[in-house]
């Protein structure tokens, strides 16, 4: 009779198991289909880890596109090109992106418009034991770019500046801009062309700057969303907020310096603290405003050209 009462109680709780684990299921399910809604219905921005998107990383912090009624969600990615891909697949509503990348999603069929034009600039940087001094000693060296952005461009710059014949300097796409820092301190490549916080690291280990956009009068820069989201009445009051946040946090950056946001530039990021010390201090955050029609026509020209 033991045994029968011990049966019996397992087969009770056997039960009770049961019928909690299709409990849960079902309220997983719920979840699921819950948070997939408040996904869809969420402005979606793709952000890269480098300085230009910091606004958008301190207005998440300070909780500014929450506060200011909006649902805002950063989608963060290491290379350019996913970025692209999920603009042209609709996983996100808007990205920071170039103007290059930007033209070219345009002219592909994934109209752009753009909504602010950023700060980035890039620098063509030397590994310090190639002793490349010139853009002429570029000659049969290898440049580390990602193809259709705004440094396949200045790439092609370079070697125009240089003299030198494009087929003798060889350009390697490596997309993801983490990656591309560490082949130049692992010294397995010549040059490269990189942005902020990852330019700072480089001439922080003494690396050389041969090529600086900032004086090329040229702001390549931008943050786009598809077109087709400011023709919604919904989307466009999610973007408004988006940009009076962006505003907030660009006066906020501004005020306090670029240093008062180490820890959040390191997480973001992935670079030591210490790099951001090497970021210039007069560094300013502009208020977002369309990108300028010159900017635009450079990009379309080289696109023309490819």
């Amino acid at each position: 009779m033991k045994h029968i009462h011990i049966a019996l109680l397992a087969l009770v709780l056997l039960a009770a198991c049961g019928e909690s684990y299709d409990e849960q299921r079902t309220r997983t399910r719920a979840e699921l289909a819950r948070l997939a809604r408040e996904d869809s219905a969420a402005l979606k921005v793709a952000v890269m880890p480098t300085l230009d998107c910091l606004p958008l990383y301190v207005a998440s912090m300070y909780n500014l596109f929450d506060s200011l009624g909006a649902d805002v969600r950063l989608k963060p990615y290491t290379a350019q090109m996913d970025c692209d891909t999920a603009l042209r697949n609709g996983r996100v509503e808007g990205a920071v992106t170039d103007l290059v990348r930007g033209q070219r999603l345009t002219h592909e069929g994934t109209p752009l418009a753009y909504v602010a034009a950023t700060n980035a600039y890039w620098q063509l940087v030397t590994n310090r034991n190639a002793r490349i001094m010139r853009l002429d000693q570029l000659d049969d060296k290898m440049v580390a770019m990602a193809r259709f952005s705004a440094t396949h461009l200045l790439s092609d710059e370079a070697v125009s500046r240089g003299g030198l014949d494009p087929e003798r300097v060889f350009r390697v796409q490596i997309n993801d801009v983490g990656v591309r820092l560490r082949m130049l301190q692992n010294n397995s490549m010549d040059a490269m062309l990189l942005t902020e916080p990852q330019a700072a690291a480089a001439r922080r280990d003494k690396h050389r700057v041969l090529l600086d956009t900032r004086r090329m009068d040229m702001n390549l820069g931008a943050i786009a969303f598809g077109s087709r989201q400011l023709k919604d009445k919904e989307r466009r009051r999610q973007i408004d907020i988006f940009l009076k946040a962006y505003n907030m946090a660009c006066d906020s950056i501004n005020k306090n310096g670029v240093g008062a946001y180490r820890k959040l530039i390191a997480r973001c990021c992935g670079v030591p603290e210490a790099v951001v010390d090497s970021i210039p201090h007069d560094l300013k955050f502009e208020h977002a405003a369309a990108p300028r029609p010159k900017d635009i026509e450079t990009a379309d020209k080289w696109l023309g050209k490819q």
